[in-house]
């Protein structure tokens, strides 16, 4: 038989007491030191959420940024343009002449050319519009004739119903058509500015484009101004890659559709060759836009069998431009997924229009090269170097 004093516990419950102690102050210390145990995947989706979250805050507000000052941008977008372009003719000029002249002469030189090239376009548009007009008088009644017979058969009351819905809309948003006219006079006036504004950039950046990178590295940390440097030579690299890889495409594509139409005596076959150089900047929806425009002019001067024609060079020209030109020329500048190039592409004409599907390739393959740029180490050949 066993005595127990008077006030005193058993054995076992001053241990269990004793624990229990221990086990609370050891959850506690954990919590203080923030030790308690959380799965690896939770952790790592958790720091993933919360830059992520940052960066769609920073790339909102550039946006909202770039929204508001649309037409700086546009303009700054088309200096750099120019720049990447003309930079090298003016290089091989200066060997010649003073850096100035070279500058002047190259720049001035482009300038004269693209006008032009402009001029001769607006009168062979308003020489042919006379007889385009006629022919296109035919042709509706062509198109209307082939669709009542086989194989659509199409009733003769429907399509005329269709037309007449058509004049009857155009006469009742006359005044709104003629305002939108207007308004588009406001917006050639911005488009004048953003061009003088492109202009006055791309000369300064053609003649003093290393100065100016030195002098903003020179406002930069010191620590930082090497990330810089390094990601700075390697967004010029890739714009200035896309950029002459892209006008050699567009120029390719111009050519192919040009000497086509020609070769069909399709109307105004300049105009839309110079559409197509135009639309090809846009990648793989800007090509087939400018050939469906040709299409319809062929459908309407030429008959159905030279538009079937037509039709088909967008077959053509899109697959020599995805298969051939764009690995051949693009590869080394631009090295993005197709479905990537897609979506930029979208998501740029969704967020600015025909602007941002413009822009929206060379900004996404920028980034990427400056992410890659500095993911690497530094380059030791070329410290400091400015691109361009």
């Amino acid at each position: 038989m066993r005595y127990v004093a008077l006030g005193s516990r058993p054995a076992r419950g001053v241990k269990s007491v004793a624990r229990a102690r221990t086990a609370r102050t050891a959850i506690r210390r954990a919590a203080e030191r923030d030790d308690v145990p959380v799965n690896q995947g939770l952790r790592v989706a958790a720091a993933y959420a919360w830059r992520l979250l940052v960066l769609g805050v920073a790339v909102y507000a550039a946006f909202k940024i770039l929204g508001r000052l649309q037409l700086v941008a546009v303009a700054l977008f088309l200096a750099l343009v120019v720049t990447s372009v003309l930079r090298p003719l003016a290089d091989l000029l200066a060997r010649r002449m003073p850096r100035s002249l070279a500058v002047v002469v190259s720049v001035m030189g482009s300038l004269v050319l693209m006008l032009g090239l402009l001029a001769l376009v607006g009168g062979l548009v308003a020489g042919e519009w006379d007889q385009l007009g006629q022919q296109f008088a035919g042709g509706i009644g062509r198109i209307q004739r082939w669709l009542e017979g086989p194989p659509f058969r199409v009733r003769h009351t429907v399509l005329s119903n269709f037309q007449g819905k058509v004049t009857t809309y155009v006469k009742e948003h006359r005044s709104t058509l003629i305002s939108s006219a207007l308004s588009g006079v406001g917006r050639a006036v911005e488009v004048l500015t953003g061009a003088v504004l492109a202009l006055f950039c791309s000369l300064f950046f053609i003649h003093s484009g290393d100065r100016f990178w030195h002098w903003f590295q020179g406002l930069l940390p010191e620590g930082a101004r090497d990330p810089w440097g390094r990601g700075g030579r390697a967004a010029w690299r890739t714009f200035a890659g896309y950029t002459r890889g892209i006008i050699i495409v567009a120029a390719t594509n111009a050519v192919l559709v040009g000497i086509a139409l020609f070769a069909l005596r399709v109307p105004l076959a300049l105009p839309l060759t110079l559409l197509e150089f135009f639309a090809a900047f846009i990648p793989l929806v800007g090509s087939p836009i400018a050939l469906a425009v040709a299409t319809v002019v062929a459908l309407a001067s030429r008959g159905p069998v030279i538009a079937l024609v037509v039709l088909a060079m967008i077959v053509v020209v899109g697959q020599i431009e995805g298969h051939v030109l764009h690995p051949l020329v693009l590869s080394w500048a631009v090295r993005l997924h197709p479905v990537v190039v897609a979506l930029s592409v979208i998501s740029g004409g969704i967020l600015a229009g025909v602007i941002g599907a413009v822009v929206a390739v060379p900004m996404v393959s920028v980034a990427w090269s400056v992410i890659s740029e500095i993911r690497t180490h530094p380059d030791p050949e070329h410290p400091g170097r400015s691109p361009g």
